[in-house]
């Protein structure tokens, strides 16, 4: 081979033979053929590593070539691959990680198009969960364009990060003009090597795709030396390039990336190898992590960091267990008395953990540790002991009676087996405990289907109830800790308890078959199940259970529903409901409905739920949506009325009126103005704009209504009810309520959230952020925690997550923040309000309404507005101070007197332009529209009136 465009230095040593196969055949699979592999040998190689290596050159020997520098140095190993290579670029491998199909192509093409003399790339690396592979989160950012840099700072990830440890080829010339090479005193020097070069050299491309997959599970305990040592040399050079803020955002992510995962690992090393990574942190890691930085850690995460570098390795394996299971009061935390709660180990501001909100949680609601310190089998009898932590703010009353016992659960839940605790030990910061159980007389399993049991302890002092799982350290239970089983069903389907810890680190029982005739019934059942007769049932039983699933899917029913329902007559005075796609009872809908009922109107009302019938009328018939008796429903109704749309591919019937109250005036672009539907092929907008015109009655509350949903949705003009939103009645009433006789006593809703008058109610809205798919979790975009912690003394916040969302929320104290999600009818959470606080949501059109102080908060307005689209510009015509971060926020929420001063007129000019149409009697007027023909003559409303 002339000259190679690139050596790829692969160094031979962990993973044997297999690993240096993979890596290597993943070279000479290279789609850029002038590639060579150079694989060097450490001194130490084992025999059958030699002979691979050498097989391998031997069939290759143009292209594969073998070093051995007589050394077992990672370092030297890797400087005499980049002295032997002759490639314009070089690649190191270690063994085991390997070259992606097109990775030397796509790296040249980018040095040769940019002229860098270092081309980096992503790469994978194993999860240890098989041969799953992920990379890196923070790749994304990085890696997320193809891109030439000159500097750090254009892309700080690239030091910030331990980026360049794989992925990059450096240009051989530039190698030796820098005389740059593998510090040979370094252990871990791959972490110094790359930032080194990205340092020195003029020119850095960045390739948008995967380069190396394959690289090894990290596991800072083995050298933990090393790496700190390595770290510490980056920081160097970030120093002396005269990057400060890098080096402290370096120190952070060395934190996050490295000791915070150490911590993670302590429940499955066993206790030898927990003492020894605690002992070598201890010697390491003081000074090395500034107090600054750990601060800016979350709480749990710094206490464990803070707990490894003073070598406390009984205190990392508490704080790992609170890191794998959030929630969870794993230490004996106290209060002082200023309110500060502190993890045990001193008056350190590390060991804050106040945040974490567990002292505004009474004792039967706090999921506490429970650590099995103690289980030996002696036959069938098991001596369990342990010890579950208390809080210092709370605990079992003193005046009760103590009790606890423990409970075997099927791991489906469907059966338990209890036994009594024999001892409790109460004291300041917990309660140990002991007892001895006979497992084999206690747990009777049937056999076959219920073979893991998962152990947890309850806790009784006649009141309260604390019910906590039982975890222990992964070494805690082996093989000799195995007792007799004696299943329902005899002893071939099961003989030995077998203990052992789960993944989420708590203990569990599992049915075994260890002796003969249990191995035996086993084998004869896998049998068969397996033989060829058995195979067929199993494909015919599956084939069952997908035409099942077929005939409940939607498409089926909507078949069904097009081809048959829809050729049942329609029953006179039947109304079918739905709000939000049947997540609650409110809205327009629910206003309507209520207008009918109150007014006497015979017609039969039907509501469709999504969930959970809680909170429904009870006096109306409720059906769940997407059920057969939905679908039967409609397809009979004579009048349809939702706000948001009935399934698209359900079609109206030909009798049947659809009211379509909609749920909000639009900032964000809508409809066929939406970018998204725009972009959507043909079938796909036909079939929205099939569905917009089942509507015979589209609500609008203003002019601007008309201007933007009504053409958006290509609305015809005989369609559109100008009476504004039957839902902002109750709005109007509040108002004129409030000028007549004060905002006091506020409405039995105030007394349902245990809410004070003396305190203020602010009331968070967000809108949607989410994407199709299922409903998630999301945090409201400013800090909770700090809101109670600022305000909480005159004010509670009400938290409204999105009805495609639900509201993350941190532990707060008692009264400060609130929930509301869930509750139906946003207008009385309005009504209730005293300042809303929101950002694009169409909320703020309706809480204009009562005049009162709406403050909004869009840290993302421009990048918002840029993506979806707007109708309008929001700081022209916010109705209250816009704002753009935390902190601009609190500071208009405490000055919210004097801030809303200047916006009164503004807000009064926005209510009108956006609710011209809102008088107070929408719900009537839309009443004596749609339902004309259901009202007595003498209560009719003429139409022009109705249909202003």
């Amino acid at each position: 081979m002339n000259t190679p465009d690139f050596s790829c230095v692969i160094t031979a040593g962990e993973g044997g033979e297999e690993a240096l196969a993979a890596s290597l055949e993943s070279v000479l699979d290279q789609s850029l053929r002038a590639v060579e592999g150079l694989v060097v040998l450490p001194a130490g190689a084992p025999a059958a590593l030699r002979t691979a290596a050498g097989t391998q050159a031997g069939r290759f020997p143009d292209r594969v070539r073998v070093l051995d520098p007589g050394t077992d140095r990672v370092a030297s190993l890797r400087n005499a691959g980049l002295d032997a290579a002759r490639g314009t670029y070089v690649v190191v491998l270690d063994a085991g990680e390997r070259l992606q199909r097109h990775a030397c192509r796509n790296l040249w093409e980018a040095g040769t198009r940019t002229r860098a003399d270092l081309v980096a790339g992503g790469w994978s690396r194993l999860t240890g969960d098989g041969t799953k592979e992920l990379e890196p989160s923070w790749q994304q950012t990085l890696f997320a364009r193809s891109r030439t840099v000159t500097r750090f700072t254009e892309a700080p990830e690239l030091a910030v990060r331990d980026a360049l440890l794989t992925g990059f080829c450096v240009r051989r010339a530039a190698l030796e003009r820098h005389a740059l090479r593998y510090d040979e005193d370094l252990t871990r020097s791959e972490v110094l090597f790359g930032p080194l070069v990205a340092a020195v050299v003029g020119r850095i491309a960045l390739v948008r795709r995967r380069i190396v997959s394959g690289r090894a599970l990290p596991d800072a305990g083995r050298d933990l030396a090393g790496l700190v040592e390595a770290h510490r040399r980056v920081s160097h050079v970030l120093v002396a390039q005269g990057l400060t803020e890098l080096r402290e955002e370096r120190d952070r992510a060395f934190l996050l990336d490295h000791l915070v995962p150490l911590v993670r690992t302590f429940p499955e090393r066993p206790a030898a190898a927990r003492e020894s990574v605690a002992a070598a942190a201890a010697r390491v890691l003081p000074e090395v992590v500034p107090e600054p930085v750990l601060l800016t850690l979350p709480p749990v995460e710094r206490v464990g960091v803070r707990l490894l570098e003073r070598g406390d390795a009984d205190g990392v394996l508490t704080a790992a267990y609170a890191l794998r299971r959030r929630n969870v009061v794993a230490a004996a935390l106290s209060v002082r008395d200023d309110g500060r709660v502190f993890w045990p180990g001193g008056p350190d501001p590390v060991l804050d953990v106040t945040e974490l909100g567990h002292q505004y949680r009474p004792f039967d609601e706090l999921k506490l540790m429970n650590r099995v310190t103690r289980y030996e089998a002696r036959g069938s009898r098991v001596l369990l002991a342990g010890r579950l932590v208390l809080p210092s703010h709370t605990g079992p009353g003193p005046d009760g009676t103590l009790t606890a016992r423990l409970e075997f659960r099927v791991r489906d839940g469907s059966r338990t087996f209890r036994a009594p605790v024999d001892s409790l030990r109460p004291d300041a910061t917990g309660i140990s405990w002991s007892t001895g159980i006979d497992v084999t007389r206690l747990l009777r399993p049937f056999g076959p289907r219920d073979t893991v049991w998962d152990a947890r302890m309850v806790l009784e002092d006649g009141r309260t109830r604390s019910v906590s799982d039982l975890f222990a350290p992964h070494d805690l239970v082996g093989p000799g800790d195995r007792s007799p089983a004696r299943p329902r069903l005899g002893r071939t389907t099961g003989d030995t308890w077998q203990p052992y810890i789960t993944l989420r680190d708590h203990l569990a029982l599992r049915l075994e078959a260890r002796l003969p005739p249990a191995r035996t019934a086993r084998r004869l059942v896998h049998y068969a199940t397996h033989f060829r007769p058995a195979r067929r049932m199993r494909l015919v039983l599956r084939a069952l259970g997908r035409r099942r699933d077929r005939l409940r899917s939607r498409g089926f029913k909507a078949a069904v529903y097009r081809s048959w329902l829809l050729r049942l007559p329609v029953r006179k005075g039947s109304v079918v409901f739905e709000s939000h796609m049947g997540t609650c009872y409110g809205d327009s809908p629910r206003a309507v409905h209520e207008e009918v009922r109150a007014r006497g109107l015979r017609l039969r009302s039907v509501w469709a739920y999504a969930d959970s019938t809680d909170g429904f009328p009870t006096d109306a018939r409720l059906v769940r949506r997407w059920s057969w008796r939905y679908l039967w429903a409609l397809a009979r109704a004579e009048y349809w009325v939702d706000n948001q749309g009935f399934p698209q591919n359900l079609d109206k019937p030909s009798g049947t009126t659809y009211l379509q109250t909609w749920h909000g005036s639009a900032y964000k672009r809508m409809g066929f103005d939406e970018t998204r539907v725009r972009l959507q092929n043909t079938p796909q907008r036909e079939r929205l704009q099939r569905a917009v015109h089942r509507f015979d009655h589209f609500l609008v509350r203003s002019g601007h209504d008309e201007r933007t949903l009504a053409r958006a949705y290509r609305l015809p003009e005989r369609t559109l009810l100008r009476t504004g939103y039957p839902r902002n009645d109750t709005l109007l009433a509040a108002r004129a309520r409030d000028e007549t006789e004060g905002r006091l006593p506020r409405p039995a809703l105030a007394a349902e959230l245990g809410l004070p008058d003396h305190r203020k109610v602010v009331l968070y809205a967000p809108t949607f952020r989410g994407g199709p798919g299922k409903r998630k979790r999301q945090r409201p975009l400013f800090d909770v925690a700090r809101f109670a912690e600022r305000f909480g003394d005159t004010c509670t916040l009400l938290v409204r997550a999105h009805y495609l969302e639900a509201a993350s929320l941190p532990a707060c104290p008692p009264g400060t923040v609130v929930d509301v999600s869930r509750h139906h009818d946003v207008s009385e959470l309005l009504a209730l309000s005293d300042v809303l606080v929101t950002d694009y949501s169409s909320i703020m059109f309706d809480y204009a309404l009562l005049d009162r102080p709406i403050v909004l908060f869009a840290p993302d307005l421009d990048a918002y507005a840029a993506e979806r689209g707007s109708y309008f510009d929001l700081r022209e015509k916010a109705p209250g101070p816009v704002t753009a971060t935390e902190e601009e926020l609190f500071a208009v929420l405490s000055r919210l007197k004097t801030a809303d001063t200047g916006f009164q007129e503004r807000r009064a000019a926005f209510a009108e332009e956006f609710g011209a149409y809102d008088r107070g009697d929408a719900a009537r007027a839309v009443v004596d529209t749609v339902f004309a023909r259901h009202i007595a003559p003498s209560r009719t409303v003429p139409a022009g009136e109705a249909g202003r």
